[in-house]
């Protein structure tokens, strides 16, 4: 790639293809001024922006400075573009009072993207206007219209929510083209993509920042240069493949006779899971944890000793940790006395409402503070004997607090995910850890990807709603995946509990086939444990869960070296079908994924469904229940529960030991 001198500026070239060509007179950027106004309830934000100012600026002159560097001049500033390689890097260079910055990229009617972080409700992002600003994924109105109509029995699964409230956990100026380019933003302010002019797409920065294009001849090019500017994730450790992570609460006597029944019925168990051992809060929204990162002895007495004879079976346990602090407890207190909390403009503690109770934010931009809840998880989890952890939260950073560091919050708030991803991953380095301890996180932004060691999805909903339930983790891992986070997983049967939105048996066993066929397959009891089916909820869920976690384990030579693809080059583990496959349908498949490159999964996704339809790509696949040989095509497959749609590409090298994890 380079730029070739023209007679009005400069064409860009790629191979023999002009891509762009950057005269004299033509539009180059439009900056302005401007600010918001943010709410937060829970969480979920509400912003109203008023722009005081936008100008165009032209490119009054092109300096053609060499064959990989120009410079567009306009009145008000310029833009400096240098090739890296297979990409453009964009400097922008304004007048310090300008804090907005538009960008038209030139598109397709036909164009497609993907990415902008997370999105659970929709794949393609062709046709909406994304608000990239981090925040929990369930909007707080949206959960209260559901919590009416789940009580009177008014619920539509099938439904979607409107994308204009649409937020997420994890937030980034990224996205990817089916015309195979990406764009990235390298801004930590709010950003809004708007995909929906047929001639364009019009990008907006609330600061002004640089930003990038890269560009590929395959997606797995394109994929490999994003992740190689932005950072990929490191190899997981070894145990996670090794069957199930069961999710447990109640103390060392429930967790040791679950995980024996568990064994008894044949479960393949690499590890357990036990969030409430700092302690639990029973609240309206269901059985909450105690946020005071230490042992609760009394709930969990000897689990220390416990914690050496699972480890002695080869089975690892793992807690959680989140950014908050309880306001009666121990931790805040000492975090109270030394200073080390966010603060409000009265220059007092600020205290956010997650569900129904107060808590602290421990302020991540303190140096002392961030040390001091790093060695918390060295001292009280690492030193312990966890193997991991969950490390929850990161997006309630509020835009009117005040910070140690002095920075404004508005423009920490998307990073804020990122720093807590930092803290975790510097205590498992510095305690000489990584490659043996997995921590995974919720929120994210930008650098999340080079520091987190695995996404979950977050609180799904315990039922089929496409938007919050089953479905929705497909296009949240894809949409991760086209961003360049290629290790993502979810709550097996989902989390958020409440009145008649409760986890049935059947939904936990479907959720358990498809997490057999993800990275790491990982049990939760959910927010009201009581409410919902367990993996030992019956017999026949019991022997489910554990033919599942065993299918889990035979593919581990597999799911290794997917991982350590990712690590190498950056194409995730699940992947669209258009990764492989130029075929109109594989642009548009939210709810089927590549596991790698040679298995297909299509989970079914309807209560009391016996078969599912299935689009397979141009190619030759064997149903891995049956052996079935299918060719490329619509296909109404039998998928009684326990044999879920997936298929192994007959091509494959690995053929015969994918076919062969049936009969684990």
């Amino acid at each position: 790639m380079e730029f070739v001198k023209s007679q009005s500026g400069a064409r860009l070239v790629r191979g023999e293809k002009t891509l762009y060509e950057f005269v004299s007179g033509a539009p180059l950027c439009v900056v302005g001024t401007g600010k918001n106004a943010y709410s937060m309830s829970h969480g979920s934000f509400k912003i109203k922006e008023k722009i005081d100012s936008r100008t165009e600026c032209r490119a009054e002159r092109v300096d053609f400075e060499s064959n990989d560097f120009i410079k567009l001049n306009s009145a008000l500033g310029s833009l400096d573009i240098q090739i890296e390689g297979e990409r453009l890097c964009f400097v922008p260079h304004f007048p310090e009072k300008y804090n907005r910055l538009w960008i038209k990229l030139p598109a397709q009617s036909d164009e497609k993207v993907y990415g902008c972080g997370e999105t659970f409700t929709e794949f393609d992002l062709r046709g909406k206007k994304v608000n990239i600003w981090v925040a929990e994924h369930i909007n707080a109105a949206q959960l209260a219209k559901k919590v009416v109509k789940t009580t009177f029995g008014q619920r539509d699964t099938e439904k979607k929510q409107k994308f204009a409230n649409y937020e997420t956990y994890y937030a980034e100026p990224t996205f990817l083209s089916s015309r195979k380019y990406y764009f990235h933003a390298a801004s930590g302010a709010r950003c809004i993509f708007d995909f929906t002019n047929d001639g364009y797409h019009l990008l907006q920065t609330d600061s002004i920042a640089p930003f990038y294009i890269g560009f590929g001849d395959t997606f797995a090019e394109v994929v490999r240069d994003l992740t190689l500017l932005l950072g990929r994730q490191p190899e997981l450790p070894d145990w996670v493949y090794d069957g199930a992570i069961l999710g447990i609460q109640g103390g060392t006597d429930v967790m040791m006779k679950k995980v024996d029944a568990a064994l008894d019925a044949g479960t393949a168990v690499c590890g357990v899971w036990i969030q409430d051992w700092e302690g639990r809060r029973v609240t309206a929204f269901g059985k909450q944890l105690q946020w005071n990162w230490e042992w609760d002895e009394e709930r969990y007495p000897a689990l220390d000793k416990a914690i050496k004879k699972l480890n002695e079976k080869g089975i690892r346990v793992l807690g959680y940790v989140n950014t908050f602090l309880a306001v009666e407890l121990p931790l805040y207190k000492e975090a109270h006395a030394k200073g080390y909390c966010v603060k409000n403009q009265k220059g007092e503690d600020y205290y956010v409402t997650i569900t129904t109770f107060p808590a602290a934010i421990v302020d991540l931009t303190n140096p002392e503070a961030y040390e001091w809840l790093k060695n918390i998880i060295k001292k009280n989890m690492i030193d312990f004997g966890f193997s991991g952890w969950m490390a929850d939260f990161g997006e309630y950073l509020p835009t009117d607090s005040v910070l140690f560091s002095g920075e404004d919050p508005e423009l920490i708030h998307n990073r804020w995910a990122a720093i807590w991803a930092k803290l975790n991953r510097e205590a498992v380095e510095e305690s000489g850890k990584l490659g043996e301890i997995m921590f995974f996180t919720r929120a994210g932004h930008t650098d999340t990807k080079k520091y987190s060691t695995m996404m979950w999805n977050g609180d799904n909903h315990v039922d089929y709603s496409i938007d919050f339930g089953l479905p929705s983790v497909i296009p949240a891992s894809l949409s991760l995946t086209c961003c360049g986070f290629g290790l993502s997983h979810s709550d097996v049967g989902g989390y958020t509990t409440f009145m008649k939105l409760c986890r049935s048996p059947e939904l936990f066993m479907r959720w358990a086939e498809m997490n057999a066929f993800t990275p790491l397959m990982r049990g939760h009891e959910g927010s009201n444990p009581d409410l919902n089916a367990q993996f030992d909820a019956n017999g026949e869920v019991l022997a489910l869960h554990a033919k599942m976690s065993r299918v889990h384990k035979a593919l581990k030579p597999y799911l290794k070296a997917c991982v350590a693809e990712n690590a190498q080059s950056g194409l995730g583990v699940i992947r669209p079908l258009f990764f492989h496959y130029d075929e109109e349908e594989a642009y548009t498949e939210s709810y089927e994924y590549l596991l790698g490159r040679d298995i297909l999964v299509a989970p079914v996704l309807r209560p009391n469904a016996v078969s599912r339809k299935v689009y397979l790509p141009n190619d030759e696949w064997v149903h891995l229940w049956s052996g079935k040989c299918y060719s490329g095509g619509r296909y109404d497959v039998q998928s009684p529960v326990g044999e879920p749609p997936v298929f192994v590409r007959k091509g494959s090298e690995h053929f015969q030991e994918l076919i062969a994890v049936k009969d684990a």
